[in-house]
């Protein structure tokens, strides 16, 4: 048999230097810088394109899946992951009821809240009935108070099914940390029980005993990095804690399960989960030498903080991509948010969607047969490594801070997410930070139809104790009360575009303008052109204008705006689109009102409501 041809030997591969000598003349004298290198909030720049020198000293490179230091997942065979659903449990027998037909969907995973007040042998035994734990992981959350309570009831539970202690999987969360963070109550002194719960279920290897509930902070508008570099602190926090108290290292980074929260970007939260299991491996390593209790536990919570009240579906394409970002980073279990969670108990349609959204990851796109299909990617290992290299710069400074309960004893924690927060809402006030549906292409006639924001339905934002509390606003709530007040108004503004001029300009800035009062929820009314500003104008008050956006090229502003705005009179509130040079001499004119990409459009919306009445 003739020697099979080598396609492409007689091409020479090209150089760093060509790509880039290539992608600059493509640019035409735009900045490389500007253009083309992506500056994340972590910090660190990603390059446009990455070759194979790159990466081939990376270490993240050089281990196989379910190899420590595990970056490339915990599993060697399969991606498997359990689709999980939590239901609060106001009545065991309702509860148990809404289990059981859940499970029957596709569901293999539960997550039941409990009160307190409401743990006893007979309501657990009532939850579970009908429930079979070889089959089902169940996970349970309750006040930190009862959690050791809850913990031998478990365990006589357990004991008396008669199930194999290795089929029995799940976890009972006991985190007092998480409430330290969001209700503002020091519970330092109950992280002392964490070692009578880990005791306590220590014959059941699957089943864990301490949370992390990382997705707190994602929820609250956490950076990626810090929801990682705090999260390998809080953890950290419990290693230490326990092996002081004389639980066995490897017994204790076996109890520890980090329920980490998913954001919208894609690749970074890929790289976020590889870089975690990379990590905490590392962090386990300084206290003990037995490498399978290294592997890092993860349920992964889609996030409220990008979802809306208005344009609600589209918190359906939000949970996806985040749910594909987990499952590709190789999570154990997913939590899929409803997509009506931000305005009423989510309803039977949105939680079916939210299981739906994973079962369609499962048996149409087949993620979980494939092994961290993103090894390899020249670009994902390039991010996990940067994200990793940030997130433990953060680790290392709470460290030095004397660890990270008594970062959040001091507030530190919870001021550095709120001052996050409040960057991120300042940034969506400038369209920095874009929400499809709210300040980017929103739904024009749209309207809440009695939908009111549940904004810290769990109390989270409420300043219970001493502590600073992590507060965790929706990134669009800023917007919905605007829109919610400009609903509620006796009459709703009317925005009228005078299209004039250049065809391509105008309705570029028709487009624009129509979106950004549309934000507001304002009636806005689009046109195809006018011959005459006089005309315009006219047209403008026929239609009962409140607002007369002239939308032209900036040439011919020069020519068009003074006269509009002096046919118009003051009958309305005059607008120009965009931001001529001509600008001052509009000014002199006294024509006050430009809108365009660099201005404010939160603050520039909420000062046309206080013009207007509103």
């Amino acid at each position: 048999m003739a020697e099979k041809e080598k396609l492409f030997s007689d091409f020479t591969a090209p150089s760093r230097q060509e790509w880039r000598d290539k992608i600059e003349v493509d640019l035409k004298g735009a900045d490389y810088q500007k253009k083309m290198v992506w500056r994340t909030n972590e910090g660190f720049s990603m390059e446009p394109f990455y070759r194979k020198e790159d990466v081939d000293q990376l270490a993240t490179v050089n281990a196989l899946p379910g190899e420590f230091p595990y970056v490339r997942g915990n599993k060697a065979a399969d991606n498997e992951w359990c689709v999980r659903q939590d239901i609060k449990c106001e009545s065991a027998e309702e509860a148990n009821a809404k289990a059981l037909d859940v499970l029957c969907k596709g569901v293999d995973s539960l997550g039941f809240k409990i009160e307190g007040k409401d743990v006893s042998p007979a309501f657990v035994a009532t939850l579970l009935k009908g429930i079979y734990l070889d089959c089902v992981e169940v996970n349970f959350t309750t006040c930190p108070r009862h959690t050791a309570e809850l913990a031998q009831i478990l365990a006589e539970y357990f004991r008396q099914s008669g199930i194999a202690a290795e089929k029995i999987r799940g976890s009972i969360n006991f985190d007092p940390i998480e409430k330290m963070l969001t209700k503002g109550k020091d519970l330092s002194e109950m992280i002392s029980e964490a070692k009578a719960v880990v005791e306590t279920l220590a014959a059941w290897p699957n089943f864990r005993a301490v949370g992390v509930n990382a997705y707190r902070l994602t929820d609250a508008g956490a950076y990626s990095y810090q929801d990682l570099g705090y999260a390998l602190a809080w953890g950290n926090e419990y290693m230490q804690q326990l092996t002081e108290a004389g639980v066995a290292p490897e017994v204790a980074a076996s109890n520890i399960k980090f329920n980490m929260g998913i954001n919208g970007v894609y690749f970074m939260e890929i790289a976020k989960l590889r870089a975690a299991r990379m990590l905490w491996s590392q962090i386990v390593s300084q206290y003990t030498t037995d490498k399978e209790s290294a592997k890092m536990h993860v349920l992964a919570v889609t996030t409220t903080y990008n979802q809306t009240l208005f344009d609600s579906y589209v918190n359906m394409l939000r949970s996806q991509t985040e749910t594909m970002s987990a499952a590709l980073g190789g999570v154990e279990s997913i939590v899929v948010r409803p997509f009506d969670e931000p305005y009423e108990t989510p309803t039977e349609f949105a939680e079916r969607i939210a299981r739906n959204q994973q079962l369609l990851l499962k048996d149409e796109c087949h993620f979980d047969r494939m092994v961290d299909v993103a090894g390899g990617s020249y670009f994902v290992e390039e991010l996990t490594v940067a994200l990793a290299e940030q997130a433990w710069k953060l680790f290392l400074s709470v460290e030095e801070q004397g660890g990270f309960l008594t970062a959040v004893k001091g507030g530190a924690i919870q001021n550095t997410i709120n001052e996050t927060n409040q960057t991120r809402h300042a940034n969506a006030g400038k369209r920095k930070e874009f929400l499809l549906g709210t300040n980017q292409f929103p739904n024009f006639t749209e309207k809440s139809e009695g939908k009111e924001p549940r904004e810290c339905q769990c109390g989270c934002g409420t300043e219970c104790g001493t502590l600073p509390t992590i507060q965790p606003t929706r990134l669009a709530s800023d917007f919905e009360t605007l829109r919610l007040t400009t609903e509620k108004a006796a009459k709703t503004p009317v925005a009228f575009m005078l299209t004039i001029g250049n065809l391509a300009m105008r309705q570029a800035r028709a487009q624009f303008s129509c979106n950004f009062l549309a934000a507001a929820g304002y009636k806005v009314i689009d046109n195809l052109g006018f011959p005459t500003v006089e005309e315009g104008v006219d047209k403008a008050l026929e239609a009962g204008a409140d607002i007369v956006v002239i939308c032209s090229s900036d040439d011919e502003y020069a020519e068009y705006a003074i006269p509009a705005f002096k046919y118009l009179n003051g009958r309305a509130m005059f607008v120009v689109a965009g931001a001529p040079a001509c600008a001052e001499d509009l000014k002199a004119a006294g024509i006050e009102n430009f809108i365009h990409v660099r201005v404010d459009q939160l603050k520039t919306l909420k000062e046309y409501n206080a013009k207007l009445g509103i």
